[in-house]
């Protein structure tokens, strides 16, 4: 099977909303909620796209013909690429029902580590959700990263519970999930989190920590504040806020805050190799992709994690041999133009 064939393949199968396009770009989907389109007009998830389509590369071949390396160091784990796969929930809800929240992390968080990167797991009200992806990560030997969503107190002790068993690396909390409407429905209330509230949590975490839904210079310096150990540039796809910036938009600000300081993670529109060589350069230790992972699981289940994974990588590779950049660190800002 080839990556056209698993694009086919999950049209027969992964429900109504999703179109299996073949560029992931939020145009088909824009506002289908449930799906997996956009808050109000779609236009935060396709403007992600977009802008990291406005950044070209620039091609530099005079150099040294060697091999390229696009291992990532991140907190003690070696990973083969600079990529991961992010957190997803309610498949059935928004795809369709061939998987489940637990049958999808089983597979995902699996096929993600047989191929050499990890995958964020996602988190529901259904206390199953997050046990079920624990239990995957503990599969492979704590090789994945639960996120947690912002829950009250009391909840956030009972899953962070069950990422201790799992004995994951690190624990990923998407603050900006604050607004998805199931949250606001809670008593006691979930949602936003202060500096105090999150420096507690990551306190109850004992590992790195990360808070994924930063989009500011200034919400970037808070969760730094916090003691989280990364961050995540990301607008949850565009599903919790209509009308935000892009992240490729507001990378560089965020990496010029915090520097090397903690470690960055960026998402929202990146669909190629190419994009995370431009996230790279913009000052990103390393990125997410989400929805065509999904797609990937419905297309072809490990075999299609592992086909979207290799396609990635070999994008990754030639534009970085391309631009004269043979590791990770020798990435720079010049070498794309904006």
């Amino acid at each position: 099977m080839n990556y056209k064939e698993l694009l086919e393949n999950a049209r027969t199968c992964i429900g109504s909303y999703c179109k299996a396009c073949n560029i992931c770009n939020g145009l088909a989907c824009k506002n289908s909620i449930p799906g997996p389109g956009a808050k109000g007009i779609g236009d935060t998830a396709i403007r992600n796209y977009q802008k990291w389509q406005e950044i070209r590369v620039n091609m530099d071949t005079i150099c040294e013909n060697k091999p390229v390396d696009t291992t990532l160091e991140l907190f003690g784990q070696t990973f083969k690429y600079p990529f991961f796969a992010g957190p997803v929930g309610a498949v059935n809800m928004h795809y369709s029902d061939k998987f489940n929240d637990m049958a999808y992390n089983d597979i995902l968080v699996s096929a993600c580590k047989e191929n050499g990167i990890a995958a964020f797991t996602g988190d529901g009200t259904n206390p199953q959700v997050m046990e079920g992806a624990t239990a995957a990560v503990a599969k492979v030997n704590g090789r994945g990263i639960p996120t947690i969503k912002p829950w009250n107190i009391d909840t956030i002790k009972v899953k962070m519970d069950l990422v201790h068993k799992a004995g994951a690396f690190a624990v990923a909390m998407d603050i900006d999930a604050a607004g998805l409407p199931f949250l606001k429905n809670m008593t006691p209330p979930a949602g936003g989190k202060s500096v105090d509230e999150l420096r507690r949590i990551a306190e109850i975490a004992g590992i790195p920590f990360i808070v994924k839904g930063i989009m500011s210079r200034k919400a970037a310096l808070k969760a730094k504040e916090a003691g989280a150990k990364a961050i995540v540039v990301s607008n949850h796809g565009g599903r919790v806020l209509d009308q935000c910036p892009s992240t490729a938009e507001v990378l560089p600000e965020i990496a010029e805050a915090v520097g090397s300081e903690i470690k960055i993670l960026v998402d929202g529109g990146i669909r190629s190799g190419t994009d995370i060589f431009k996230a790279l350069a913009l000052g990103a230790d390393g990125v997410l992709i989400c929805r065509p992972f999904v797609t990937a699981v419905y297309g072809g289940e490990k075999e299609g994690i592992k086909i979207y994974i290799e396609k990635l990588a070999e994008e990754l590779k030639d534009t970085m041999a391309m631009c004269g950049a043979f590791s990770l660190s020798e990435i720079t800002t010049d070498m794309i133009r904006r």
